[in-house]
């Protein structure tokens, strides 16, 4: 993206597993500076559970953890639908072991490489949907939709469907399909992608903060905000999008009627 764009200021809201697909939301230049909030914006996700084996990793690239389980020959679909409700609920995840968690400043997956065993704590999580789209009873495997919030692992999900019906399963395939309002069919593929053609495909900043409340101010306040003065404003409490007339300005945190400036973008 710094070859196709010219720029040296590029930066990603998100990353993808090495065997996985899909959207990956590409910020630049001043927008960098957005990506923390690009990040909270949900996630959804086409991914296929495979029945009888728990891996190292919690998908396919990992090598097979203990002997295969052939309990899953006996689950029916409603059965299925059980444990998917049942893992949708939990509001507690354990990360996978290879993951990009932080164990005393190291990378867990460093840590899993070097034979050792990450000290992870469970991590708080929102899936909004984990739907069965399809179930395969010869193959053992479970094609589902999947709408979590940011630092969910569907890998993790995978695993824990599993346990649910008594058996082993890890993670066979995963596609991202949206993220926040985007969908994987507008994003285009870096082969394809010309510098002469980045203008074309660049959003305005404004949609990276569309899932956060707007602010409005007049003029005079507008430019104290780009001066990263404190503004007095009636406003949601947490982060907020402010504007002037035209333009957005950057990201505030409101809190006690008064508008923080986190990111400011102009001025």
């Amino acid at each position: 993206m710094r070859r196709v764009t010219g720029l040296r200021r590029v930066g990603h809201a998100g990353t993808l597993d090495p065997a996985a697909t899909g959207l990956l939301v590409v910020l630049v230049g001043r927008a960098t500076r957005l990506a923390r909030f690009v990040s909270l914006m949900p996630k959804r996700y086409a991914g296929v559970i495979k029945l009888g084996s728990e891996t190292t990793t919690d998908d396919a690239a990992g090598d097979t953890v203990g002997e295969s389980d052939s309990s899953w020959q006996a689950r029916l679909p409603p059965e299925i639908d059980a444990a998917l409700r049942n893992v949708q609920a939990q509001t507690e995840q354990m990360p996978p072991a290879v993951s990009a968690k932080k164990v005393d400043g190291v990378r867990a997956y460093r840590v899993a490489r070097r034979g050792e065993k990450p000290d992870l704590k469970p991590a708080r999580v929102t899936i909004e949907r984990l739907r069965c789209e399809w179930y395969d009873r010869k193959t053992g495997e479970i094609h589902v939709d999947v709408v979590c919030s940011s630092g969910t692992y569907v890998r993790a999900i995978a695993r824990d469907v599993g346990r649910e019906l008594g058996s082993k399963a890890h993670l066979a395939s995963l596609r991202r399909t949206e993220i926040g309002t985007w969908k994987v069919e507008q994003a285009v593929g870096l082969d394809v992608l010309e510098p002469s053609a980045v203008s074309l495909r660049l959003l305005p900043m404004r949609e990276a903060v569309s899932h956060l409340p707007a602010v409005i101010l007049p003029a005079d306040e507008a430019k104290r905000f780009t001066l990263g003065q404190k503004i007095p404003a009636a406003a949601p409490l947490g982060a907020v999008a402010v504007f002037d007339v035209a333009d957005l300005l950057g990201v505030a945190e409101q809190s006690d009627g008064v508008l923080h400036p986190e990111v400011v973008l102009v001025g």
